[in-house]
């Protein structure tokens, strides 16, 4: 292992860094961290490139550029732009995980295999799934993660279909997925789709309910149920933060805590890994999605 200090650059397109992420990278052992705001899309390139060509090459490995913020598809398009700036042996590390969402959506869809294991025999291959908030960050990456892992997926806005649409053209074009969408906003609108959901996924602001009991017991099919919120009240009612695998009308119900307890293990063993790494890693919601599954088993 190289002796070099592992340097952590964090930046965001946002006025702030995210105490959250500062707090997770210093218990993973970064001691020497800078951050950077209000960066924009043109500024990537050249602060990757002085961050790389400032180490002598053993020790760019040990140099880890992480992207926050607050808008998936600018965290990526981040990511690709400072991907773009690496050559051997000039390579530094990235690590993409905006409003934590990266890891959040990797959790919840590692922790909904968990709960159709004996109830699906494909998991998610073919489940019909259905993202509540999906124009929210950690919605829209968790319909991709379930769609790539083979699901068929319906991004659910509250208010108007183009929404939830604007964000599905975009995913098409990123990850090749398609997805359908539609929009519901009221109990009766929701009662309606859910009649044909296997998996609910609830991703909606904090302290908002977007599933009532009512809805629930319209869900004959439904198997499982998550919801990311953990103020109260939850997204799911009586979906409570702490329960793991709690009784619905039908199915069964994953609160926030007992996703977040596996977002918290990705994201602290991402960020370990990578400042111990002698070889330069990329890490998305794709990396972070098979770390959550180890740890779901």
């Amino acid at each position: 292992m190289s002796d070099a200090v592992p340097i952590l650059h964090m930046i965001t397109p946002l006025r702030h860094t995210s105490p959250f992420d500062v707090n997770m990278a210093v218990d993973a052992g970064f001691h020497d961290i800078a951050t950077y705001v209000g960066v924009e899309l043109k500024d990537v390139v050249p602060l990757t490139q002085d961050a790389m060509f400032s180490r002598a090459p053993s020790a760019a490995k040990r140099t880890v550029l992480f992207i926050g913020g607050k808008d998936a598809s600018l965290a990526l398009d981040q990511m690709a732009a400072a991907a773009s700036a690496l050559f051997p042996p000039f390579e530094i590390s990235i690590f993409a995980d905006p409003a934590g969402a990266f890891t959040t959506a990797a959790a919840m869809i590692a922790q909904v295999e968990r709960h159709l294991l004996g109830k699906r025999d494909k998991g998610l291959e073919g489940a019909r799934v259905q993202v509540y908030g999906a124009t929210g960050i950690i919605g829209g990456i968790a319909a991709v993660i379930a769609a790539q892992a083979g699901a068929h997926v319906t991004m659910v806005g509250h208010m108007v279909i183009e929404d939830v649409q604007l964000k599905a053209i975009d995913f098409r074009k990123r990850f090749g997925v398609t997805l359908d969408c539609a929009a519901a906003s009221t109990d009766d609108d929701k009662k309606k789709l859910v009649k044909d959901a296997e998996v609910i996924l609830t991703a909606a602001s904090a302290g908002v309910q977007v599933i009532s009991r009512e809805v629930l017991e319209a869900a004959g099919d439904l198997l499982v149920a998550a919801d990311i919120n953990a103020v109260p009240p939850t997204g799911i009612e009586g979906v409570g933060s702490n329960d793991d695998g709690v009784a619905l009308p039908h199915g069964v119900g994953v609160g926030a805590l007992v996703i977040g307890q596996i977002k918290y293990q990705v994201q602290h063993r991402m960020l370990k890994r990578i400042r111990e790494s002698d070889v330069a890693l990329r890490i998305g919601f794709l990396e972070a999605y098979e770390l959550a599954r180890t740890l779901s088993e």
